[in-house]
């Protein structure tokens, strides 16, 4: 197996609101079925469809609540892009949860949640770029 994550799908409550956050913080919208939305990001996608409608594809319940075992994470270059992100976030409608700091790693971070609850790192690695490459540089 060549490991990878291809795709990360959210299952979202409000699917225009939901796009209209993603289009805000910049991601580049792909044409779509009006019950789905993906963006094309830089080695992967991101695909929003509805909470309980993914839930009944993956034949699960779609009842639950807190943390759902996992973040997503965007590595930026700098400490000052940590910071310039986390305000984008909010400005579009997130909600801050931890404002950026130093992590005890060596690192610097902060996180926010979307407007469905999914949380999102942005976060500075001193030691090694985590990603591919950027190509929009």
């Amino acid at each position: 197996m060549n490991p990878r994550i291809s795709m990360i799908t959210l299952g979202v409550r409000d699917l225009q609101q939901s796009i209209e956050f993603y289009e805000k913080l910049g991601f580049p919208r792909m044409e779509s079925l009006p019950s789905v939305a993906f963006f094309t990001l830089n080695g992967t996608w991101l695909g929003l469809y509805g909470h309980d409608a993914l839930a009944e594809d993956a034949t699960v319940s779609p009842e639950g609540s807190g943390f759902a075992g996992f973040t997503m994470s965007h590595n930026v270059p700098s400490e000052t892009e940590v910071k310039e992100l986390l305000e984008q976030a909010v400005a579009a409608g997130a909600e801050l949860v931890k404002a950026a700091q130093k992590v005890f790693w060596g690192g610097y971070h902060g996180y926010f949640k979307d407007p469905d609850g999914h949380l999102w790192e942005i976060a500075y690695n001193p030691f090694f770029w985590v990603g591919p490459e950027d190509t929009d540089t």
